[in-house]
C-alpha cells in the first residue's frame, strides 16, 4: 500500500516534534521543513531533527519576510511579527516544495486554541486558504478536530493514529513526548525576534531612516547598539569582541571606525548624513572605549579611507543616551 509522504514544518519545539511522531505514527514518511532568517534561527530545529533521526530541509526566507514586514496583509500582533501572513506563505512555500517532490501534504505542529490569536480555528482557516494547501494541510496534533484532508479519504493516512488536542494545556504533550521518548524541547516561545521589543525598535527605525531591503543591514540587526544622530546618520556600535570582529569585516557595508590606541568598540556607519553627525559618530566611539587606560587622547581609524585622527578629551556618553534606540 502506498504511503503519505510530506513535509512537516519544523521549529524545534516539543509541539514540531510530536507532529512529526504522530505521522509516522499513522504510516507516513515525514521530512523536516525549517524556514531561516535574520530573525529566526534553524539552529533548534536541526538539534531536534538529528534526535528525531529525520532530514530537516532548510529554506532562506529572508526575502519573504521582509516583504511581510514592509506590507503586512493582516496587520502585525503585538509587535512587528505578521503571524498570519508570514505562517501562511512559510506553509505556500512548503506547498510549492511539495508539489515539486511529488509529495502528498504539508503539516504543521499547530495545537487548536493553544494560541488565542493565531490558533483559533478561524485563523487556521485563514492560513489553509492563503496558502493555497486546502486538503493537503494536516495538523496532526489536532486533526480530529478538523475536516478529513485528501491523504486521510484517500487512506494513504491513517486518521485514527491522529489526535484531537486543543487548548492551552501542555499536559497531553508532555504524556506523549514521554511516549515518544523525546528528552529535549524548549520551554513554550515565541523564538521570533520580530516579537521582541527592542529589536523591533531597530527594525523600525532601520525601516524609517534607511531601508529594508538590503539584506546586509537586516542581518546586521542583531549585532550591536544602535544609535539615530540629529541629522539621521545611523551608527552600529560592538558591544563586544565579537560584534566588533564582525563589524570590523563591514567595509563594504559603509564606514568603519575603531579606536586604535586603546581598547573600545567597532562602530559601522552606514550612511553619512553630515559632518557633524560623523563628528558625533566618532566621539561616540570615543566615549564607549576604555580611555581610562590611556594618560592622552583616543586616536580613531577610519578603517574604510584608512585615515586616523586624535579625539581630544572629554569624552561624555551620557549624551548619546537620547540618540539610542537600543
Amino acid at each position: 500500500m502506498k504511503k503519505a509522504r510530506g513535509f512537516s514544518l519544523m521549529s524545534g519545539g516539543l509541539d514540531s516534534q510530536l507532529a512529526i511522531r504522530v505521522l509516522e505514527r499513522a504510516g507516513a514518511e515525514v521530512e523536516a521543513l525549517c524556514f531561516t532568517s535574520p530573525f529566526f534561527s534553524s539552529d533548534t530545529a536541526q538539534a531536534a531533527a538529528d534526535a528525531l533521526g529525520v532530514k530537516l530541509n532548510l529554506v532562506d526566507f529572508t526575502d519573504d519576510i521582509i516583504a511581510l514586514v514592509e506590507n503586512p496583509r493582516r496587520g502585525f500582533g503585538g509587535a512587528m511579527n505578521p503571524c498570519i501572513d508570514c505562517h501562511a506563505t512559510m506553509i505556500k512555500r512548503a506547498g510549492e516544495l511539495m508539489v515539486e517532490r511529488g509529495f502528498d501534504f504539508v503539516a504543521t505542529g499547530e495545537v487548536m486554541g493553544q494560541r488565542p490569536m493565531s490558533q483559533n480555528r478561524q485563523s487556521l482557516g485563514i492560513v489553509e486558504r492563503d496558502s493555497g494547501l486546502k486538503g493537503r494541510l494536516i495538523r496532526p496534533l489536532s486533526a480530529k478536530l478538523m475536516e478529513p484532508t485528501i491523504p486521510e479519504t484517500e487512506g494513504i493516512l491513517n486518521r485514527e493514529a491522529l489526535l484531537d488536542i486543543q487548548g492551552r494545556s501542555r499536559d497531553r504533550q508532555i504524556a506523549l513526548a514521554e511516549e515518544f521518548g523525546i528528552k529535549e524541547y524548549p520551554s513554550p516561545a515565541g523564538g521570533c525576534k520580530l516579537t521582541e521589543e527592542g529589536f523591533c525598535r531597530k527594525l523600525k527605525d532601520l525601516k524609517d531612516h534607511e531601508t529594508l531591503s538590503c539584506r546586509r543591514l537586516v542581518e546586521l540587526l542583531v549585532v550591536g547598539r544602535r544609535f539615530r544622530l540629529p541629522d539621521g546618520t545611523g551608527v552600529i556600535l560592538g558591544r563586544d569582541r565579537a560584534d566588533n570582529a564582525r563589524l570590523r569585516g563591514e567595509k563594504n557595508a559603509g564606514v568603519v571606525i575603531a579606536p586604535v590606541n586603546c581598547p573600545g568598540p567597532t562602530a559601522l556607519i552606514p550612511e553619512i548624513k553630515s559632518s557633524s553627525d560623523y563628528a558625533l559618530a566618532v566621539e561616540l566611539v570615543c566615549s564607549y572605549s576604555k580611555y581610562d587606560r590611556l594618560l592622552g587622547d583616543i586616536t580613531i581609524k577610519n578603517f574604510s579611507d584608512d585615515i586616523t585622527q586624535v579625539v581630544p578629551r572629554p569624552y561624555n556618553r551620557v549624551k548619546f543616551k537620547e540618540f539610542q534606540i537600543c
